[in-house]
């Protein structure tokens, strides 16, 4: 719950800052006509956050509670900030009255909701097929390729329906790691997750590398040359908001959060606090491929006001990539000073691919492991923070999931273990 009100109220609040902050001080500087819906979108794309960077400086061993809150809010920050920006393109807010207001918020929850049930329907379709078909009998190859093609399944099917693509393709994600990447074979496993990661790391390198080359794109430039003042100062007025609406949801959420908390182990410190309010400065390739959709025509514009508005994205994102980027890790080390065994522990690779098949939502022990007769390691502080029993809604959600989804749709434990494919069991082996 405290994911979702970092996410989805949070990135409400922050947008609502943003965009009157925008309306109020925009008006004092001269940077040509923007309409309401353009201070509206303004706020949506500043609200989106990138939180990549404190992600590869948390330990996740160390600090389970804040690295799920920092990755979970992240995610669901993008995908409402996204959802926000497709419900303000869909209204003439020209007119805005109270009848428009009521429609808006409406076409937002149901953008919210649709996308989230869809890439819920096709990740359980996925896991299904997975399950009664057992592809990896026959071919590993098929199995990781009909993984591929449903979570990209997710994204056609949404953008079909005219929904939100990035909170379908999450939620989606979350079923499928939840199910279906319990019904394939180890080696599928394996497989897959190291395929998905360097997709997701050629994909940030591209667009980083995208935002880079657009930023020396001179057509822009030669726009606003004429007002350098007039660029820094909506540049610093941006930057100032998105400090501001950060802040104004950060600390009051997390006093809330820790009101509903009986263990003071389960509050969220002011050290954390910071952490999470630092983590969600930086801004990424979601702002830039807003900003580029509301005001630019094909990737060109010639009109004043639209130009300031890319190129001070452009400001913001490389400023807060490099100097808050840049700053992150002493942050984390001067509130979080890492603990000398756990370094050791998260410099470690895994040994093996038994390991890929411990999952993160363990509900119990592992039967392979256990019957392979090896010493089983200690729980970590992530797997003890997952699996403390605790009669919350993750307690009955467990207790509803293991009654009557997982018998449907499998998932750990639920599956007979397959090793591999009779392809690979048959293979020669390398001496």
């Amino acid at each position: 719950m405290t994911i979702i009100l970092f996410g989805a109220i949070g990135t409400l609040i922050s947008f609502s800052i943003i965009s009157l902050g925008a309306i109020q001080l925009f008006k004092k500087l001269d940077i040509g006509f923007l309409e309401i819906g353009d201070y509206l979108a303004i706020g949506a794309i500043f609200s989106a956050t990138d939180s990549v960077c404190t992600l590869q400086v948390l330990n996740q061993d160390e600090t389970p509670l804040l690295y799920s809150l920092v990755f979970g809010e992240g995610v669901v920050n993008d995908a409402t900030s996204v959802v926000l920006f497709n419900a303000i393109q869909r209204f003439d807010l020209s007119h805005f009255t109270s009848d428009i207001a009521l429609q808006f918020a409406g076409n937002f929850l149901s953008l919210f909701f649709a996308s989230t049930l869809l890439g819920v329907f096709i990740g359980l379709l996925s896991a299904y097929i997975m399950r009664k078909l057992y592809f990896g009998r026959h071919s590993t190859d098929r199995e990781v390729a009909l993984m591929i093609v449903m979570a990209y399944l997710s994204y056609i099917m949404a953008e079909l329906f005219y929904l939100s693509g990035i909170l379908t393709v999450f939620f989606c994600g979350i079923v499928m790691s939840h199910y279906t990447w319990h019904n394939v074979t180890e080696s599928s496993r394996v497989t897959t997750k190291h395929t998905f990661a360097t997709l997701s790391f050629v994909s940030e390198i591209f667009i980083f590398l995208y935002v880079g080359i657009d930023a020396w794109d001179i057509e822009k430039w030669r726009v606003v040359s004429d007002s350098p003042g007039t660029s820094v100062g909506v540049s610093s007025i941006l930057l100032g908001l998105v400090l501001v609406g950060r802040a104004a949801f950060v600390f009051p959420l997390c006093f809330l959060s820790n009101l509903t908390k009986k263990s003071e182990s389960d509050k969220i410190g002011f050290k954390q606090q910071i952490i999470i309010w630092w983590a969600g400065l930086m801004r990424g390739a979601v702002s830039v491929a807003l900003a580029y959709n509301q005001f630019t025509m094909s990737g060109h514009t010639q009109l004043r006001g639209n130009a300031i508005m890319i190129t001070s994205t452009i400001t913001i994102v490389l400023f807060s990539t490099m100097v808050f980027g840049l700053m992150t890790k002493p942050l984390i080390s001067l509130l979080l000073p890492p603990k000398p065994y756990s370094s050791m522990m998260s410099s470690s690779e895994p040994s093996s691919p038994k390991s890929f098949s411990v999952p993160l939502l363990a509900n119990g022990h592992d039967p392979d492991i256990e019957g392979a007769g090896h010493s089983t390691p200690a729980p970590t502080n992530l797997r003890m923070f997952l699996t403390t029993p605790s009669h919350t809604i993750h307690h009955y959600w467990r207790k509803f999931d293991n009654a009557y989804m997982r018998p449907v749709f499998g998932g750990r434990g639920f599956v007979p273990h397959i090793a591999a494919s009779l392809t690979e069991r048959n293979a020669p082996q390398l001496q």
